[in-house]
């Protein structure tokens, strides 16, 4: 590890358990730190917080006590999903208190290169994407998918070494808690409005975007979509990195681009488009931004199709779950804003079922009507958004509507209604948060009906 000095006798506030606050305070203690968790939540019986008592680390739970920052602190590090008008947070600033996320600690650790991935949609593929093809035939060292995608990027940056490559995926909330911060390769996906209820403002979730390649310099690269022209001008007018676009829809003197139905890179024919098994031209999109990626690191062409030859997609984003009597079954439960429901959309020319609904946000859905016109031929509507999205079919004209409570009740409703040769899509547009602790629940909750359904008919 690097920078293991830094944490020396430094006053620490780990701000939030969870995983990443975990592991951040073991990785603190074990680095000479005086470490003090707090969460909001009561933590008498939790595991975790025994484990950290037990090595000395004082644990503060049941609320967030401001007299906390009176301890003489010298940074805290905040759980990302923690907004930044929390009391004690915004106290932190009021007194000039740094303030980072756990990703700043891996940064700071970390001897592995590391390569960056945000955006509003898109970034858990294309992270996946990326590991998959620097592991293709890989000869030494690993690349390891760390960050928002599940694994705390500070656990594994403790192991890796020179010979690794750590594929970070970072959000907006993650972002606005870096300093030092500092990708070799960054990447853009896109930028469209999210998050509005924790940022605030789009400028604020743009600018938060956009630290990715705050600390780059022009021995670095910054990867983005060249589709968005707002986000072009961003990225040319902010970053000092070699800019290396990529394009859907452009032919481009450079970066990555299709043309006649081939992946290029810089000029050079890189792999048919038809490689990328996964669904959507936002797929495609994805997978340009991973292209990129890998010919920067010198992968080779035959390596990048096969890496992407044997790429399913990840679990709960356009995920083929099964076919059951002619129907396909597709899971993108992480779809939850109307825009990722619209690129799913894209990526079928057979009808769909249309499996949707979830929190309401009190949100317009209307931008979904001229796809629901295009694809859809049935829609089953759960959960809070249910009546309004049900009025979302109307409008587009759909003839067979069916509103019911829950994900399993809907996905049993879509296969009734349904015939042979019928995609059959959780696209749920709304975020999980009305009946599950996460998307992920509601997508295995969809994948278990699935599964019933096939063996009810097996067995019929």
């Amino acid at each position: 590890m690097k920078n293991e000095d830094y944490f020396k006798n430094k006053t620490v506030l780990v701000l939030g358990l969870a995983v990443s606050g975990y592991n951040a305070a073991l990785l603190l203690d074990q680095l000479g730190s005086k470490v003090i968790v707090n969460d909001f939540k009561d933590l008498s019986e939790n595991e975790e917080a025994q484990i950290l008592k037990a090595k000395g680390i004082e644990v503060i739970s049941g609320g967030h006590p401001l007299d906390i920052l009176d301890r003489s602190l010298d940074f805290i590090v905040k759980n990302p999903g923690i907004p930044y008008s929390n009391p004690l947070v915004k106290q932190a600033v009021n007194k000039k208190i740094k303030i980072v996320t756990e990703v700043e600690l891996a940064y700071l650790i970390s001897e592995s290169p590391m390569i960056a991935i945000t955006g509003t949609n898109g970034k858990t593929t294309t992270t996946m994407m990326i590991e998959n093809l620097l592991n293709e035939n890989r000869s030494k060292g690993k690349a390891y998918a760390v960050g928002n995608i599940g694994t705390p990027a500070s656990l594994v940056a403790q192991e890796s070494s020179v010979n690794d490559d750590l594929v970070m995926e970072v959000s907006s909330f993650q972002l606005m808690g870096v300093d030092k911060f500092h990708p070799s390769i960054a990447v853009i996906t896109n930028i469209y409005s999210a998050h509005l209820d924790y940022h605030k403002t789009r400028d604020e979730y743009v600018n938060a975007k956009l630290a990715i390649t705050e600390n780059q310099t022009d021995s670095d690269y910054i990867v983005f979509n060249r589709d968005q022209e707002e986000l072009t001008d961003l990225v040319t007018s902010t970053s000092a990195a070699k800019l290396v676009p990529f394009s859907r829809k452009k032919e481009l003197g450079k970066g990555a681009y299709v043309k006649d139905k081939m992946i290029m890179f810089n000029g050079e024919e890189v792999m048919s488009t038809d490689k990328v098994l996964i669904p959507g031209e936002h797929n495609l999109e994805n997978a340009l931004a991973a292209v990129a990626v890998a010919k920067l690191k010198g992968i080779d062409n035959k390596d990048i199709e096969a890496a992407f030859g044997h790429f399913q997609g990840v679990k709960h984003r356009m995920q083929l779950v099964d076919t059951v009597d002619g129907r396909k079954f597709y899971n993108d439960s992480k779809a939850t804003n109307s825009l990722a429901t619209i690129h799913a959309l894209e990526g079928f020319s057979d009808p769909v079922v249309l499996v949707a609904g979830g929190l309401d946000r009190q949100e317009s859905l209307d931008d979904l009507i001229p796809l629901l016109k295009e694809h859809v031929k049935a829609v089953v509507t759960f959960g809070e958004t249910k009546h309004q999205l049900a009025e979302v079919a109307r409008k587009a004209d759909i003839s067979t509507i069916i509103v019911v409570d829950t994900v399993s009740e809907a996905t049993r409703q879509a296969f009734g209604t349904s015939e042979k040769k019928d995609v059959i899509l959780l696209s749920p547009a709304c975020a999980s948060w009305d009946q599950y602790a996460n998307f992920e629940e509601r997508g295995n909750d969809f994948i278990q009906t699935v599964q019933e359904i096939d063996q009810s008919v097996k067995g019929g």
